[in-house]
């Protein structure tokens, strides 16, 4: 396969090389490669995002005729871009336009409705029109660490281009409290510093709904959503929110279709990815597919030490080394609690005028955050706590019974054991009466089955926090 992906590719250069001339091909062919090949598509690399958007405007009839040459067939195209030179996990995957920017636009003309005129006037007419965004969440505010790096990346780069990017939908989700909302909102920011005419809107879906429901009252539907058609930049926030309210998710497909037609930017945030969403139509989670969709991952230690000494600057203190050590080392679960111990530690500093301690801060820690002693994790509490999760005898775990439940839990049982405690897969047998074989096909499936199957991931998740 790969030897044919290479020989296509050739020919298909060499199809190109002929119809454009030696400068123009060497000028933005020549550092393009095929990277894999499908039954129906095809992954270019290509050296930046300017070059898509060279063969978008100038080159994709060519290239489709020239790849139907070289294949035998129409190959839907995928570029793969590195937005980071030094990172290589920084690659992201986009696919080609549904349709030319001059396309798009005279199709809008012929089926767009007219929008009323009293809402026209309230939107593009008023220069204070109120885009709901906090001044405070900006990039500058925000801290950048090897956590959060790509996620930040592709946010500055829809900022800086809100017409004229990779990334739309730009689909951000990721656990409570970790920073999407002030990320998508410095997005917002950014346009409206770099053009003030904009209309860029921040909203909680939870407030979508509401405003959905008071015009379903007032009977003033069309007008809610040719309201929301008008923005140039839109950012959703907590998507999960509606998922399950019909009418309200049908009522965002038409705002969806019409702004993304129109080249104006979608930005949607949730706890969960697209297609972890339940109660939302299938079509609309097929919409978020065109963008790109990116977890925001925890903060990583180093990262929340970076946030603590910035939280705490901003509140006039400074922080000792070993209090930012102690409590980026026991705050872990959001950006959020992090900032409540900073609160608290201040508080508490204040009230008894006495300098800032590591003894102070575990005293704030034990209240704001109900911080326990953690305990060595053995071999007899993954059991029980496994056993707990799915609602088990303990003695199944160790029985020959093979129930897919059973089995599932014995498989979780030997992974996290393994995992948490570095037992080796012979001791791991040995106390499961198992043989050694067992216990590492157990382990391995646990770790291929943990990235595609949810209730696998959330298990080890659970049990791991339970311990």
């Amino acid at each position: 396969m790969t030897q044919n992906l290479q020989d296509g590719w050739q020919k298909c250069c060499r199809f190109i090389l002929d119809n454009i001339g030696e400068t123009r091909f060497n000028t933005w062919f020549a550092k393009t490669s095929a990277l894999r090949l499908e039954s129906d598509s095809i992954t270019l690399q290509v050296p930046s995002n300017y070059f898509v958007e060279i063969y978008e405007e100038n080159y994709l009839n060519l290239l489709h005729a020239a790849l139907k040459y070289a294949f035998g067939r129409p190959l839907q195209i995928f570029y793969e871009v590195q937005l980071l030179a030094d990172h290589a996990d920084s690659k992201v995957t986009r696919g080609e336009s549904r349709a030319s920017a001059v396309i798009s636009s005279k199709l809008e003309q012929s089926t767009a409705a007219p929008l009323t005129p009293g809402v026209q006037q309230n939107v593009r007419g008023s220069e204070n029109f109120n885009s709901q965004l906090k001044k405070d969440y900006n990039f500058e505010n925000y801290c950048i660490g090897q956590s959060n790096l790509l996620a930040v990346t592709i946010a500055q780069n829809i900022a800086g281009k809100p017409r004229n990017n990779d990334f739309n939908p730009f689909f951000l989700y990721g656990d409570v409290g970790i920073g999407k909302t002030h990320l998508v909102q410095a997005i917002g920011i950014r346009v409206k510093e770099q053009n003030p005419n904009a209309k860029v809107l921040y909203t909680t879906s939870r407030q979508f709904q509401h405003l959905y429901t008071q015009a379903v009252i007032r009977k003033t539907v069309p007008q809610f959503i040719n309201w929301f058609m008008q923005m140039d930049v839109l950012l959703l926030d907590d998507l999960q929110e509606i998922a399950g309210m019909v009418k309200t998710t049908e009522t965002l497909f038409p705002i969806f279709n019409h702004l993304h037609q129109n080249g104006k930017q979608l930005v949607f945030t949730c706890d969960r990815p697209p297609m972890e969403l339940d109660g939302i139509a299938d079509r609309l989670i097929d919409r978020f597919k065109w963008g790109l969709t990116e977890r925001l991952p925890r903060p990583d230690a180093e990262l929340r030490k970076k946030i603590l000494t910035f939280k705490a600057k901003k509140d006039g203190i400074e922080l000792p080394q070993d209090v930012v050590d102690y409590i980026a080392n026991n705050a872990v679960t959001s950006v959020r609690e992090i900032e409540g111990v900073v609160r608290g530690v201040l508080t508490r500093a204040i009230s008894l005028n006495a300098p800032i301690t590591l003894d102070l801060a575990r005293e704030v820690m034990k209240n704001t955050i109900n911080l326990v002693e953690k305990k060595p994790v053995n071999f007899e509490m993954i059991v029980e706590a496994t056993a707990d999760y799915y609602n088990l005898n303990p003695d199944a775990l160790f029985s020959k019974n093979r129930m897919r439940d059973i089995n599932d839990a014995r498989q979780v049982l030997m992974y996290l054991a393994h995992k948490l405690t570095g037992l080796s897969s012979t001791v791991i047998g040995r106390k499961l009466n198992r043989q050694h074989g067992t216990v590492l096909h157990g382990i391995s499936a646990v770790n291929e089955r943990l990235a595609v199957v949810p209730e696998i991931a959330k298990a080890v998740e659970t049990i791991t926090a339970a311990l």
